[in-house]
C-alpha cells in the first residue's frame, strides 16, 4: 500500500501565510520553477490549442496566483490569439503593473479580481466566459466542495481545462528531490501534501458529472501532472 490509493488533503503552509511574507515570495518563486519543470504551461496551451476552437474572446482563471503561469501560457497562445481579455481571479491580490506591461506586449489584456472564488460565482451569475482555466489549484478542495465548485462555474464557459498534480508514487517521490533546486521548507512541504491531494484515473470526471457536467478528457501527461476538460452539458465539441 503507497498511501496513495485515496486523496489525502491537509493545509498547505502558503495558504496560510501573508501574500509578503518573504518565505511566501520564496515559495511562489520556487512555483514558477515547478511549474517549468512540469510543463504546466506546454500542457495547458495544447489542452487549449485542442479543445477551444476558435480564438476565445474572455477567459477566466481562477486560482490565478501571481499570474505567471497563465503569462507562459498566454507566450505560447498569443499569436493565433489576439486581443484575449484575461480574468484572473483569486483571493490574495498579485497581479503587479509589470504583469500587466508583459500581457499588454502580447496584445491580452488582464482584470484581476480578488475574491474567493465561492462567493465570487454566486454574485457573479450572468457572468460569462469562453473558457475556465485552473492550474495547481482544485487539488484544495475536498471531493464535496469540487461539486459545488464546479456547479458554480460551470454554467460561465462552455468548457474547464485544469492541470493539476498526479497522485503517484513517482511525483510523490520527486517531490523530495526538491532540496536540489533550493525550494524552501514550505515549497518542500506543500509539494508532497499537493501530491498527496492531487488526482489520477477518472475522479474529476467523477466530480464534474455529479455536478451535471459532460467529461471530456481525463489523463495524466507527462510524469508528474494529470489533465481534465469538462464541458457544460449541451456543449458540443
Amino acid at each position: 500500500m503507497s498511501g496513495l490509493e485515496h486523496r489525502q488533503l491537509a493545509p498547505e503552509i502558503l495558504d496560510g501565510l501573508a501574500a509578503d511574507d518573504p518565505r511566501a515570495l520564496a515559495a511562489r518563486r520556487d512555483l514558477r520553477r515547478i511549474n517549468a519543470l512540469m510543463f504546466q504551461a506546454k500542457i495547458m496551451a495544447s489542452l487549449l490549442r485542442e479543445f477551444v476552437p476558435r480564438p476565445p474572446r474572455r477567459i477566466l482563471e481562477i486560482g490565478a496566483g501571481d499570474g505567471s503561469f497563465m503569462l507562459a501560457v498566454a507566450r505560447r497562445m498569443a499569436g493565433h490569439w489576439p486581443e484575449v481579455e484575461l480574468v484572473m481571479l483569486d483571493r490574495v491580490d498579485l497581479i503587479t503593473a509589470q504583469l500587466r506591461g508583459d500581457f499588454d506586449v502580447l496584445g491580452w489584456t488582464v482584470e484581476g479580481v480578488t475574491a474567493d472564488v465561492f462567493d465570487w460565482a454566486r454574485k457573479n451569475e450572468g457572468t460569462r466566459f469562453d473558457a475556465i482555466t485552473v492550474n495547481l489549484f482544485l487539488h484544495h478542495f475536498d471531493d464535496a466542495e469540487l461539486v459545488r465548485l464546479f456547479s458554480l462555474i460551470k454554467p460561465k464557459a462552455p468548457l474547464l481545462l485544469a492541470t493539476e498534480p498526479l497522485r503517484a508514487k513517482l511525483a510523490l517521490a520527486a517531490t523530495r528531490l526538491l532540496p536540489a533546486i533550493g525550494a524552501n521548507d514550505v515549497t518542500r512541504n506543500d509539494a508532497a501534501l499537493s501530491v498527496r491531494a492531487g488526482f489520477r484515473g477518472n475522479e474529476l470526471s467523477g466530480l464534474w458529472l455529479a455536478a451535471n457536467g459532460k467529461p471530456v478528457e481525463e489523463r495524466r501527461a507527462g510524469l508528474f501532472s494529470h489533465i481534465f476538460v469538462g464541458a457544460s452539458a449541451g456543449h458540443d465539441l
